[in-house]
């Protein structure tokens, strides 16, 4: 006997996914049919080849003696990056606190989506379109890199903290209140304690974060060493490329190893 019909089992009709399936295939394939017919694949080929390029990055420029010359300035390049990181992060962190708790729902309520629209509306540039904005307003220099990491740090901070926010345990600031605590006395001793350590934890992956970032910074006159590798670039020294990028990786992987430890003492 048929089991399908001794148990009454009734075989899911496929029908709709296959359908779903054909017509999701048939816009994907027009999509990449469209995209390489249109888009200009041709390539232009160059006198130096890419086994001789990497040997002067990597390889020659340990044996030259002008870049030999330029490392201690180089080196002044990166602390700068540093520095333009360090300082965003430290005002994009402090800043991301009260939005966070706007865009936090289990604390604004309704009001919530107002800082959910902030938040959403800084993460939607990225930080070099902040460094042109604040070249032109407040000129060339660390400054505008400071801001635009700030302004930008703020976006990703205050989401990763309404995040946090809105994870806690509410039942400590139930508690407190019903034991009659204020609005602030609750909010200082039972939401605070709760959030502090994922809080620096995510600030600090985030300078990780703006240390990579503010190397882009100088192409466009907002400090660091950004602005040195494309002035080398640009005139096709690339032995002081390589020496500016092998600094740019050993800094940066310094860094990596430091903020992951201090992070897992952290949280």
């Amino acid at each position: 006997m048929n089991l399908d019909k001794q148990y009454n089992i009734q075989r899911p009709d496929r029908t709709k996914y296959w359908m779903k399936f054909g017509f999701i295939t048939f816009i994907l394939a027009t999509l990449y049919t469209i995209a390489f017919t249109t888009t200009d694949l041709s390539y232009s080929g160059s006198s130096l080849s890419a086994f001789d390029m990497f040997k002067r990055l990597f390889f020659d420029t340990f044996f030259d003696p002008v870049v030999h010359e330029r490392i201690p300035q180089y080196i002044g390049y990166m602390f700068e990056t540093l520095a333009i990181a360090f300082a965003g992060t430290m005002i994009g962190a402090i800043l991301a606190i009260p939005i966070g708790f706007l865009a936090a729902k289990n604390m604004s309520g309704h009001f919530s989506s107002i800082g959910k629209g902030i938040l959403n509306g800084i993460r939607a540039f990225p930080e070099i379109l902040f460094a042109v904005i604040f070249v032109a307003s407040v000129g060339m220099g660390p400054y505008a890199g400071v801001l635009a990491i700030g302004i930008n740090s703020i976006g990703m901070l205050g989401k990763l903290y309404s995040e946090v926010i809105e994870s806690i345990d509410m039942t400590v600031v139930e508690a407190l209140k019903a034991s009659g605590a204020s609005r602030l006395q609750a909010m200082w001793f039972g939401v605070i304690p709760q959030v502090i350590p994922e809080f620096s934890s995510y600030a600090i992956y985030r300078f990780e974060i703006d240390v990579r970032a503010s190397t882009v910074l100088g192409i466009v006159g907002a400090g660091g060493i950004g602005a040195p590798i494309i002035l080398a670039s640009n005139q096709r020294a690339w032995e002081q490329v390589g020496m500016m990028l092998i600094i740019i990786i050993v800094v940066v992987t310094i860094i990596d190893y430091l903020s992951a430890y201090i992070r897992k003492k952290i949280v």
